[in-house]
């Protein structure tokens, strides 16, 4: 959480905007079908919007996301983690499966 926001996400005002929107989504994410976890804005929240009710609380700048898919949107499309490769005990990059 950035430091500017976290009296936002601490706010019984958000609290109450995220169980609403979590409920109405049934609790599924909104890309993969999987357990929903994280109520997302799709426009960031920036110091100069955070007042912004539009941008904050606005259901259509919302989306539920799991985990993952959460991770993929902050962490890029996933181009700059590989699947077929893992860390070895002594922390060397190996290929899995070898």
């Amino acid at each position: 959480m950035k430091p500017f926001a976290t009296k936002f996400y601490k706010s019984k005002s958000w609290r109450n905007c995220r169980y609403a929107y979590f409920v109405a989504r049934h609790g599924i994410c909104e890309r993969c079908s999987g357990a929903g976890k994280i109520v997302h804005h799709i426009e960031y929240i920036t110091p100069n919007n955070i007042q912004d009710v539009n941008i904050t609380s606005n259901h259509d700048n919302l989306e539920l996301l799991c985990q993952d898919c959460h991770n993929k949107e902050h962490l890029g499309s996933g181009d700059s983690t590989r699947d077929d490769v893992m860390f070895d005990v002594d922390g060397g990059l190996v290929e899995k499966g070898v």
